[in-house]
């Protein structure tokens, strides 16, 4: 079996809700999909950010991850991080740090295309622009063009892709980006404790 790291990017974040200390809101949801990424089995796990972000990292990963520290908050550069750092992974997967709820099912729904193409993205829920995240054969594909978690599209992956069947999208899930996405929030999954108790205590003070 292929030598595979989900990576979880802890990039900055956008939008808190009211009422929430907005490096609290960053910290529970960095926890919760820290916390779930270490429950995937057959995978290893680590930890990306930029260096001004490095104790952020440090706070919320468990003993023995790995933290790769990155020029920017991209797959791209997660993905050049691993290629150069000599761990030997030969497939990997940049998930977004706004997913407090996110299923271990669908991150290994976006690993599995990889045995036979070289990229695979799983869109935001909702068709608006952005990706949950991104995976990929490593060394990654020269055609790959940048992408931004917060911006980009499989379609426009595709249009850069050789053959449109090099890319694989597979589902989609939500991320914390605005208001209307906490009506998106699973409340029957278990998991994203540190998010849910940060969400019930803001309900209550108000």
């Amino acid at each position: 079996m292929a030598r595979r790291v989900v990576v979880a990017l802890l990039a900055p974040v956008a939008w808190t809700p009211p009422g929430i200390d907005p490096v609290d809101w960053r910290r529970a949801l960095a926890e919760d999909v820290v916390d779930l990424l270490a429950m995937l089995n057959e995978v290893d796990t680590a930890v990306a950010v930029t260096p001004t972000d490095r104790r952020l990292a440090d706070d919320v990963i468990w003993p023995g991850t790995t933290v790769y520290e990155v020029p920017e908050p991209t797959p791209n550069a997660v993905f050049a991080a691993l290629a150069v750092s000599g761990d030997g992974y030969e497939q990997a997967a940049v998930v977004a740090g706004d997913a407090p709820d996110l299923p271990g099912l669908t991150v290994g729904k976006l690993l599995r295309p990889l045995t036979s193409r070289p990229v695979a993205l799983a869109p935001v829920e909702g068709g608006v622009p952005g990706l949950l995240g991104a995976a990929a054969r490593l060394p990654v594909p020269s055609w790959l063009p940048p992408l931004d978690l917060d911006t980009a599209v499989p379609a426009a992956v595709r249009a850069a892709a050789p053959e449109p069947g090099d890319l694989a999208v597979t589902p989609s899930w939500h991320r914390l980006r605005g208001p209307a996405d906490l009506a998106r929030l699973d409340l029957a999954l278990d998991g994203w404790e540190h998010t849910r108790a940060l969400l019930s205590g803001a309900d209550r003070s108000g």
